[in-house]
């Protein structure tokens, strides 16, 4: 209904093919409507009156309801009601039924049925907040007639308390989903849903759906003035209920009917209305892992990550390639990452959007998991399995733009109300989206309040903050003359600085233990800093950054020719220059793999051998390098096409007889192998984020394509690993170790072959030990004499 104005509201508003939109007259045996000025409406009430019927009318509640006359026994109340299209509107005593009085229908302009009853009962006691209840009747298609009863949406009083509204106003409402929204409880015993809205610019809003006929003005909000937020409590709707605003501009324009931004549930997509969730809260079993979470992902933990994407992650093809539900996905994509041995699952955004294809990364309820997997409370049972399981789990959360969908935020109450006016700030040319304007309180607080939904509602252990950059930086993907700078005349984004802060201290103070991870793909400084001072704008308090600079270094370094990796060797040691500057994720994600950028496999040079060894070889090196990990979904199997949303990954070429090479089931079995290392070794994860956790054995050999370096843990028991980037086996390769400690017996232990036959190398090594020889070499008083595979990574443990 954009663009229409309110005069036409009758003429277009959408009706239900029901006899509720039947006028009395024309069904016949009902009432004949009486005139206006019978009832005695003031002059004020009669402009109200004609307001109602043309959809203007911004203050129901001073028109609809009940008007007390006198009190007491025997006293008389005036009550009003608008039920377009019923046939009769009788008032009963709530306590026990009695009948109190028939209301009269007025005539509308032209002497039709206007919908608007009123009259005077008798009997109603005002001390009870709502004693009675309207029975309507209705006519049926079969011409038959039913009665609806409720109670009046217009009997009760203010909703919402004055510490909510002024938190609101203050972005300071950390629990916001309590109270904005859709509510369902209980008001003076009447069951129902309290519905609340932030739309400080709106001329009028109402809720709308199938239990109004989607009639914008038979539930129109109360406004509450200096917040700007609407409410109301309509009697006997709860859980299930599907519904939308519709809401009035100031320049009398109806606006596109809009989801509720608060929602905590919705309709399955490409259907757009909110729906009203359960209020029960979930029973949590993963008690023990909760009280072990802030160790288990701590700096010195170890950490491997899954990236998945739900929607596809195992699609059945027998059903029209359907995406499995949350409780199917636990049963299977659970006991998988538990096989592969990972840590943690990372769920690529699950809030609901509107359009699958972009993967989650434009959400348009920020409060909801997508109704594509089942309700809320089943990805609650989803999260408490992976717990009970010993998986940690993280979302992708978007909190730098959002979509120009109508239904959703975009010029949500006919303003820019979460977004900037000026496109120069509030428009994202890349993507095509919305810039959320962190500049205002109810925006930082409607985001915060968000995060903490998931954390603490949903008991998710940490969000990746996705697009970092685009929001630190003002002038991110934009040419001169189309960006605006901040008040010093800089580039910097200083509220955004200040939202990243003030989120990742709240989510620290309240969520203990929970991560908060930058997708950050400068070199901001600073990003995993302590929040120390106010005057620091560099202290941004996350927990962890991925670090985008070695995942582009390290994969242009592996998709040369071994001939010519000698001219790149950069590549590969820049990184350990910062390594330690930020605590870091080695990530190798979705983006990694989509848009002709081509699977990891097919990234690698050579024939089919060799595009499996370098993707073992890398894997080798990528464990065993400082920083937590990342893996996207499918490269595990080595798969050759590119990441689609649309299909799954290529589980079918695990299959033993399906005739494909066996090297897709043996690159799986090195990351599991990979992953239980990691875990098993303290040397591998203890010192994953301190610079006294590496030591380089040999960084310079660029000549054969020759890394070599040690890890530690924190008692100083080292491990040795060494990469061998070409596919020239290199012997007797000498490298420099510590001496032979009092009680060592000079022994390292090849704990580690990407190599080995079991993954489908060619077996070359050093027959599973090799002695050290009081033999100087690298600045170390002994050695060790190798044998370097081809296209391979070693891990060796000194014994004893």
């Amino acid at each position: 209904m954009s663009g229409m104005s309110v005069m036409a509201y009758r003429e277009t508003v959408e009706q239900p093919s029901t006899a509720a939109s039947t006028s009395p007259s024309a069904t016949g045996g009902a009432a004949h409507p009486i005139p206006l000025k019978k009832h005695g409406l003031s002059e004020q009430e009669a402009a109200m009156f004609a307001a109602l019927l043309e959809g203007r009318l911004n203050q129901a509640f001073a028109l609809l309801g009940p008007r007390y006359l006198s009190e007491g026994e025997g006293g008389v109340t005036v009550i009003r009601a608008f039920h377009p299209g019923a046939l009769a509107v009788r008032v009963t005593c709530r306590a026990t039924g009695r009948l109190l009085g028939t209301l009269e229908q007025l005539t509308g302009r032209g002497g039709e049925a206007s919908g608007f009853f009123a009259g005077a009962v008798v009997g109603l006691e005002r001390r009870h907040a709502v004693p009675y209840v309207l029975e309507v009747d209705w006519r049926e298609p079969d011409g038959s007639v039913s009665v609806q009863s409720t109670e009046d949406p217009y009997a009760f009083g203010l909703l919402l308390g004055e510490l909510d509204l002024h938190l609101l106003m203050e972005g300071r409402h950390r629990q916001l989903a309590d109270c904005l929204g859709a509510i369902p409880l209980e008001i003076d015993g009447v069951p129902g849903t309290r519905f609340a809205v932030w739309a400080p610019n709106a001329e009028r809003v109402s809720v709308v759906g199938d239990f109004n006929q989607w009639d914008g003005r038979r539930h129109v909000m109360r406004l509450r003035h200096e917040p700007g937020v609407w409410e109301i409590f309509i009697p006997r709707i709860g859980p299930g209920d599907v519904y939308k605003y519709e809401i009035l501009g100031r320049d009398g324009v109806l606006l596109p009917l809009k989801a509720d931004p608060v929602a905590r549930a919705t309709e399955v997509p490409p259907a757009t209305a909110s729906v009203v969730a359960n209020a029960q809260p979930y029973e949590w079993q993963d008690q023990a892992w909760m009280a072990q979470r802030a160790q288990r992902q701590s700096t010195s933990a170890p950490m491997s990550i899954y990236e998945v994407h739900p929607a596809s992650w195992r699609r059945v093809p027998e059903e029209g390639c359907r995406n499995l539900s949350w409780d199917e996905l636990a049963d299977q994509l659970i006991p998988y990452v538990q096989e592969l041995g990972f840590t943690h699952i990372e769920l690529m955004p699950v809030m609901e959007h509107p359009f699958g294809g972009s993967w989650g990364y434009q959400p348009i309820s920020m409060f909801a998991p997508s109704a594509r997997f089942g309700k809320p409370e089943r990805f609650a049972a989803f999260v408490d399995r992976c717990h009970q399981a010993g998986i940690g789990v993280l979302l992708d959360w978007v909190p730098a733009h959002f979509p120009s969908d109508e239904h959703g935020l975009a010029q949500f109450d006919g303003t820019a109300l979460y977004e900037h006016a000026d496109p120069r700030e509030g428009f994202h040319q890349d993507w095509n989206t919305l810039i959320f304007n962190l500049g205002r309180n109810e925006v930082r607080g409607f985001l915060i309040a968000s995060a903490l939904e998931w954390l603490e509602h949903f008991h998710v252990d940490g969000l990746r903050v996705d697009a970092v950059a685009s929001m630190l930086y003002r002038d991110y993907s934009r040419k001169s003359g189309e960006w605006v700078p901040n008040i010093h005349g800089g580039r910097e984004n200083l509220e955004a600085v200040a939202f990243m802060r003030e989120l990742n201290g709240v989510v620290a103070e309240r969520c203990p233990g929970a991560l908060m991870i930058a997708e950050e793909s400068t070199s901001w400084p600073g990003v995993t800093s302590e929040i120390k001072q106010e005057g620091d704008h560099h202290g941004l308090g996350f927990s962890y950054k991925w670090n985008m600079g070695w995942m582009n270094d390290t994969l242009r370094y592996m998709q040369y020719d071994p001939l010519f990796r000698r001219y790149h060797h950069h590549d590969m040691t820049f990184g350990l220059l910062y390594a330690f500057s930020e605590n870091f994720i080695l990530p190798i994600s979705h983006d990694e793999v989509v848009h002709g950028k081509r699977s990891l496999l097919n990234k690698m040079p050579g024939d089919e051998w060799r595009r499996f060894a370098n993707v073992r070889a890398y894997f080798g090196f990528m464990w065993a390098h400082p920083g937590k990990k990342l893996l996207f979904m499918g490269s595990e199997l080595g798969q050759h096409d590119e990441f689609d949303h649309d299909k799954s990954p290529p589980w079918h070429l695990l299959d033993e007889h399906g005739g494909h090479p066996a090297g897709h089931r043996q690159l799986r079995g090195l990351v599991a192998d990979l992953n239980r290392l990691y875990r098993a070794e303290p040397a591998l994860h203890q010192r994953d984020c301190r610079a006294d956790g590496f030591a380089w054995a040999v960084g310079d050999d660029s000549v054969n394509s020759v890394l070599a370096f040690f890890r530690y843990a924190d008692d100083g028991s080292p491990l040795l690993v060494v990469s061998n980037m070409t596919p020239v086996p290199r012997r007797n390769y000498r490298i420099g170790v510590p001496p032979v400690a009092p009680g060592h017996n000079g022994i390292w232990r090849e704990i580690l072959n990407t190599d080995a036959a079991v993954y489908g190398g060619s077996n070359a090594g050093n027959m599973g030990t090799v002695r050290a020889e009081p033999f100087g070499w690298h600045g170390h008083p002994a050695s060790v004499e190798l044998t370097l595979p081809p296209l391979s990574t070693l891990i060796l443990r000194r014994e004893g």
